[in-house]
């Protein structure tokens, strides 16, 4: 890698977007660390649907899914990360509709909505996929009809310790525990941790101490939060909290739970009533309640990412197509809006 293109690393967000929606598919776009603003510099449609993106340890590779019915994973090089380029073919996961996807190891896991599944794929020399390795099927199914007729891992999330994985699943209500084998990085099944029926987790976070972590329901707007210890790989709910205020009727779907570095903040993405919820943690890294609901600055906000720098927080607007990005005051943990950028169908947003 040139010093040219090393001084370049951390000035880039990646945006995902839906392909079969209208959108570019993986766009690239300078970063101003000052005001947050993104300019595009790149896309292609290389991949289809690439709802969701993930980096190497090192930033040099990308990855992506593809939401398809078929399921696959890509492979970008970024040795000029402004121009993300396809290392060799998508590669099929064995699961469908793969929403979600994280490095851990030795290898690449996805989340598979549409099978229920969680697949790992082997990452070979220079960041190249391999076909999978494992698949792992969930079983179960809850209480909510059209939603719940059968498993739904929608998110994994390697836990601080990088020896477990978590898959949440949103048709099982539960967040299945996987160990990770230390000589050859498959995971094993630990357990699995029932949450309330009918609440459908979506995604998970941990508190940056790595002892607490917090589950975000999609089919309830709530957040169930847990004590972890690593040690024993036990996950144990100790309660919710709602993310809406008293008397909000909008049927809400939340998104993406995001923790603040210094852990005195939680944020929520809430699509539906489009808005962002800054919840205040305790000390402990209980929750303490809703400090504010701030509107999104779109419809439809499918995910949310805190820069790096942890002044700007970003919100990817899947139904009007933009992502908003809003400055938070570092007392109040508030968002404010600070400005847009027009991405048809945008689904992720992340930094390098």
């Amino acid at each position: 890698m040139s010093s040219e293109q090393h001084s370049r690393r951390g000035r880039f967000a990646y945006v995902g977007s839906f392909t079969e929606a209208g959108g570019p598919g993986l766009t690239a776009a300078e970063v101003d660390a000052r005001t947050g603003a993104l300019t595009p510099v790149h896309a292609t449609d290389a991949v289809a649907n690439p709802s969701f993106l993930t980096l190497s340890p090192g930033a040099d590779v990308l990855y992506a899914v593809s939401e398809t019915d078929e399921g696959a994973a890509a492979a970008f090089s970024l040795a000029d990360p402004a121009r993300p380029e396809p290392l060799g073919a998508p590669v099929p996961v064995r699961g469908e509709a793969p929403t979600h996807l994280v490095f851990a190891g030795t290898h690449l896991f996805t989340a598979n909505y549409g099978s229920g599944s969680v697949s790992a794929l082997p990452v070979r020399r220079g960041g190249v996929l391999g076909a999978p390795s494992a698949v792992l099927p969930h079983r179960g199914s809850g209480p909510v009809a059209g939603r719940q007729q059968g498993p739904h891992a929608h998110a994994v999330v390697p836990d601080p310790s990088g020896r477990l994985l978590l898959a949440v699943d949103l048709g099982t209500d539960s967040v299945w525990v996987y160990a990770l084998d230390p000589a050859t990085g498959l995971p094993r099944p630990h357990h699995e941790v029932r949450l309330r029926p009918g609440t459908g987790p979506r995604h998970l976070v941990f508190h940056p101490r790595g002892d607490r972590a917090y589950v975000l329901n999609e089919l309830e707007p709530t957040v169930t939060v847990c004590r972890w210890d690593a040690t024993e790989g036990s996950l144990e709910p100790t309660g919710e909290t709602r993310v809406l205020l008293p008397g909000t009727g909008t049927a809400t779907y939340p998104s993406e739970p995001v923790v603040s570095a210094d852990g005195r903040f939680l944020w929520v993405a809430n699509r539906g009533h489009d808005s962002i919820t800054t919840l205040a943690l305790d000390p402990s890294g209980d929750i303490l309640g809703i400090r504010a609901s701030t509107p999104c600055g779109g419809h439809w906000p499918r995910d949310l990412t805190l820069h790096p720098g942890g002044r700007h927080l970003y919100a990817a607007n899947e139904r009007s197509g933009d992502v908003t990005w809003f400055t938070i005051d570092p007392d109040t943990g508030i968002p404010s809006p600070a400005g847009s950028l027009a991405v048809p169908a945008a689904s992720c947003v992340i930094f390098s």
